[in-house]
């Protein structure tokens, strides 16, 4: 939240109204106000003058011969309670003309302390003395006047944003993400959307408090509300490389890379159409290859022939699949455990028959002996929303246990645009 000399000067002026003097008093009546403290915006005749001349040397910008009539007028004796109000006025103009802070600050707190400014205009001037402050990366003071703006007015959000920005930038990660969290749980009652720079600057808290966790729960929020490709690499890279994933799991993975725009070397489209030969599915690799030599990752370089070569074997494995479909499907339901029904039916799903593979798969988990029945209700989910039932891949996603990746890419998945 930045402030400069401009800013003040205009808010100053909203506070504090229109530059004409009002009506003066004769000096009898100025013992009487000043007797009795009155809120009567009136000034005595003898002031009247000279602070007409001084709003003059203001307006022409002649601050150092303005300041030299304020002090002489400051040595008048019982001035009135807006006498004392118009001093602390114009000094504060002289001020914020001169970028003189500390002078801005006794002649706001001057204003402030009398009857003569409505709630928004007190408002203004603290907002205004909190951004100059912050612009003068004096964050102490910064806080202490915003401190004071929120206790009359919480709902400021750039307020509060320049609190949380002055503990960032005087190491009070802690304190700031009790305050950004604050803002974020405010946000989601309100039903909003958070902001992009509160997200990555809560990110930036946790990664200075090398809080992992943390940072993966904001990059979860970044990747839901502003799904860039650069927040979905960092967030799937936090997964790969939390204790316990499962190696098992990097076809998986990979597939959570390519569906975010994440596969960015032919090494890696490589791998993942070998993973996939491996896991039986000869018609996922071959997508994954022809999308690879649709990139120009494949089939360029040192390894083009080794990548063609590659090309024709996913082919021949793809086509001789198709053909074979019905009898892997009976072979599967003719064993004694599901994994071959579960492998099947992701297959379907593959080959664009997501109904009859999502049934498959159901009826191998139900059938049970599983090695990894974690791992086929991800595919089981993966499988819905392939078929576009998110819902239903919601609720399989939710039974998932276990800490070894599956939960987790589960939970992305629900996140991919």
């Amino acid at each position: 939240m930045k402030k400069n000399s401009s800013f003040l000067l205009a808010a100053l002026m909203l506070a504090i109204g229109s530059t004409t003097l009002p009506l003066t008093i004769s000096s009898a009546q100025a013992q009487t106000a000043a007797a009795e403290p009155a809120k009567a915006e009136t000034v005595r005749a003898e002031m009247g003058k000279p602070l007409t001349e001084i709003q003059d040397l203001l307006n022409k910008k002649q601050y150092a011969e303005a300041m030299q009539k304020i002090s002489v007028l400051d040595a008048i004796e019982n001035k009135t309670p807006y006498e004392q109000f118009a001093m602390h006025r114009l000094r504060a103009v002289v001020a914020s003309g001169t970028n003189d802070t500390p002078l801005l600050a006794a002649s706001f707190e001057g204003m402030l302390s009398s009857p003569f400014l409505k709630l928004p205009e007190q408002l203004r001037l603290m907002e205004a003395m909190a951004g100059t402050y912050f612009n003068e990366k004096k964050y102490p003071e910064a806080m202490q006047w915003a401190r004071r703006y929120l206790e009359k007015d919480n709902a400021s959000e750039s307020v509060h944003n320049l609190v949380i920005r002055a503990m960032y930038l005087q190491n009070d990660f802690t304190g700031a993400v009790k305050e950004l969290n604050l803002v974020l749980k405010a946000d989601d009652e309100a039903k909003r959307v958070p902001s992009n720079d509160n997200l990555r600057l809560l990110g930036s808290c946790y990664q200075q408090l090398k809080d992992t966790a943390g940072y993966t729960a904001v990059l979860e929020r970044l990747v839901t509300h502003y799904p860039k490709k650069e927040y979905w690499g960092d967030l799937i890279y936090r997964i790969e490389h939390k204790p316990g994933f499962s190696e098992r799991l990097r076809l998986d993975l990979y597939r959570l890379l390519l569906a975010t725009d994440n596969l960015e070397e032919g090494a890696q489209y490589y791998e993942m159409a070998q993973l996939a030969q491996l896991a039986g599915l000869p018609a996922e690799a071959k997508k994954v290859v022809d999308l690879g030599f649709a990139n120009n990752m494949l089939g360029t370089g040192k390894e083009a022939a080794k990548h063609k070569q590659l090309r024709d074997q996913v082919n021949k494995q793809a086509a001789d699949d198709a053909k074979s479909l019905d009898a892997g499907e009976a072979a599967a339901k003719a064993s004694k455990n599901g994994t071959g029904m579960v492998n099947m039916g992701y297959n379907y799903v593959i080959q664009g028959q997501a109904d009859k593979g999502i049934a498959l798969i159901e009826q191998g988990i139900a059938k049970g002996g599983l090695k990894a029945p974690e791992e086929a209700k991800l595919h089981l989910g993966m499988a819905y929303l392939q078929a576009g039932n998110k819902a239903k891949a919601a609720e399989t996603f939710k039974t998932i246990q276990g800490n070894d990746g599956t939960g987790d890419l589960g939970r992305l998945w629900l996140l991919v645009r």
